[in-house]
């Protein structure tokens, strides 16, 4: 891998990851689109480090708030009750599905999964899902003609059963062009959820997930001679600036502005995928990865 594409895949990670547009997919179509080797789901989960970092600093304030609550509840019976570390039960609960599948899906993950078909249908099919999840949610904000305004639930009101939902959305993301924040953020819009409580949880939950996988990734890539390290810790740097300006941007977008734009990107840039594959212009499968 060049500095060259290090620095465009780490823009490219940075600048997707907390849209609910699939990192992943855009990390494979932007090798596929340039000619070059597909990066791989050790860059991709090394590179998700850095955005993970960004996330960590954006909201230090109540991640420190949870840890400090949730440590104190393992010996403290009375704190289990507190706000901050019921939040940290439920982050420990919703992570468990996507632990599970990642280890056990893991060959597919790197292998199949990766397929630009499948990538193009998820793009497709999770928009379409995002964008009915979106209208449920405005239409409880605004009300209509005959209906008033509906009040949404807050964090406080999520418990072990939405966490483990919200989980299984998470984990669909393994799969390239799903989106870890779309299909969370529109698990949450279904069940009832606020946009920005949704997006919140969303981010919270994506901790231990990411970390645990970049980790198990970047255990793996130190005893492999194929990985291009200097690019790659490069292209994490880069992820973790331009994450750290999206997550702040998003969040203050999604209080007022509908997913909608997101909806017709996704269903767009699906719809081209397919034509190219379709007419041999592009090949589906993955190049292998220079690492």
């Amino acid at each position: 891998m060049s500095w060259f594409e290090s620095l465009v895949l780490g823009l490219v990670q940075g600048l997707t990851e907390f849209l609910p547009v699939s990192s992943s997919a855009h990390l494979r179509l932007t090798a596929a689109f340039s000619g070059w080797h597909d990066p791989g789901a050790a860059f991709t989960a090394i590179t998700q480090i850095g955005t993970e970092a960004a996330v960590l600093i954006y909201f230090r304030k109540d991640i420190g708030r949870i840890i400090a609550a949730w440590t104190r509840s393992l010996t403290d019976k009375s704190m289990r009750h507190n706000p901050d570390a019921r939040m940290g039960w439920l982050v420990i609960v919703g992570s468990i599905p996507i632990g599970v599948l990642g280890l056990t899906l893991k060959d597919q993950i790197e292998g199949p999964f990766r397929d630009l078909r499948i990538t193009a249908t998820m793009l497709i099919v999770v928009g379409v899902v995002i964008g009915i999840a979106d209208r449920m949610a405005a239409r409880d904000e605004k009300g209509g003609r005959h209906r008033a305004p509906q009040q949404r639930k807050e964090l406080e009101n999520l418990g072990v059963r939405d966490g483990l939902i919200y989980g299984l959305c998470q984990a669909a993301a393994l799969i390239p062009g799903v989106s870890r924040s779309g299909a969370t953020i529109s698990g949450g819009l279904f069940m009832g959820y606020r946009r920005e409580a949704a997006a919140r949880y969303s981010f919270l939950l994506a901790i231990p997930a990411v970390l645990a996988s970049g980790v198990f990734e970047l255990k793996d890539a130190m005893e492999s001679d194929h990985v291009s390290w200097g690019p790659t810790l490069f292209a994490t740097v880069i992820a973790f600036a331009t994450g750290y300006v999206v997550i702040a941007w998003f969040m203050k977008f999604i209080s007022t502005k509908s997913f909608m734009p997101f909806v017709w990107y996704r269903i767009a840039l699906g719809i081209v995928i397919i034509a190219l594959v379709a007419t041999g212009a592009l090949s589906p499968h993955a190049a292998e990865s220079s690492g």
